[in-house]
């Protein structure tokens, strides 16, 4: 099977005999930046039909039009995590979500806590910045990205079933390791506070909940992106899908 050069994200449906027209953004980086030009092949995934192979059919500036042939891989139903982190500064927080997307979180969630010092989110940057990160890892879904909310609504509307795993900073909480030793698969979420840390008031009323399962990170002090990520790859390790290999 052809091994495309490049994969983009589209929002159109794909199926075979369809001829797809990218975005203007999607088409100036086919024609400028990667220089691929008629009859060149591209892959490109909606997160519901799959992956599909497609020739480009006709570039100008600002359009593209993608002739889809085959499906290279048929949509397979991916890992329920989701992260629910509190805003960071930009920096931080566009690694941050890149890097959740490349570890398999489905749904990403800002919270805002009592220390969150960052106030506005910019959802589309953070967007793009998912959209990319999956594309670069054959990855077959783009995580879904909320609005931010209080940390207490999202919690008043937490679906009793869904697991949390609560990266607790005060060392009290037993390992991570530890606490997912065994621990049942389903659907399941990843807490993680602001540069501060969570208040002694949040911890307290989040360790009553009884879907929170506190954990430790280890002996030192991680920055917030670092703890998210720690846990992310430490829960996909031990509960996730780590335990699968790559599909080639």
């Amino acid at each position: 099977m052809t091994t495309p050069r490049t994969r983009l994200h589209v929002a159109t449906d794909l199926a075979g005999g369809l001829s797809v027209g990218l975005d203007p953004s999607q088409a100036h980086h086919v024609k400028a930046v990667l220089r691929l030009a008629p009859g060149d092949t591209v892959a490109l995934f909606n997160g519901r039909d799959g992956e599909w192979l497609g020739r480009i059919d006709g570039i100008g500036k600002g359009w593209c039009s993608v002739a889809l042939y085959e499906q290279r891989r048929p949509q397979a139903r991916e890992g329920d995590l989701w992260l629910a982190f509190a805003p960071i500064k930009r920096a931080r927080i566009d690694f941050l979500v890149e890097k959740a997307t490349e570890l398999g979180v489905s749904e990403l969630r800002p919270v805002y806590t009592e220390r969150t010092i960052v106030e506005r989110v910019n959802l589309d940057r953070l967007r793009a910045n998912a959209v990319e990160a999956a594309e670069q890892t054959e990855r077959l879904t783009v995580p879904a990205l909320r609005e931010p909310e209080p940390l207490a609504r999202l919690l008043a509307r937490w679906p009793a079933e869904r697991r949390l795993l609560l990266c607790d900073e005060s060392g009290t909480a037993p390992p991570i390791a530890e606490s997912l030793r065994g621990a049942p698969s389903g659907p399941w979420a990843v807490l993680t506070g602001p540069e501060g840390g969570f208040t002694q008031t949040e911890l307290d009323a989040l360790k009553k909940l009884p879907f929170v399962c506190a954990v430790g990170l280890g002996p030192r002090v991680l920055r917030a992106d670092t703890a998210a990520l720690a846990a992310l790859a430490a829960f996909q390790a031990l509960v996730g899908d780590w335990q699968a290999t790559r599909q080639r």
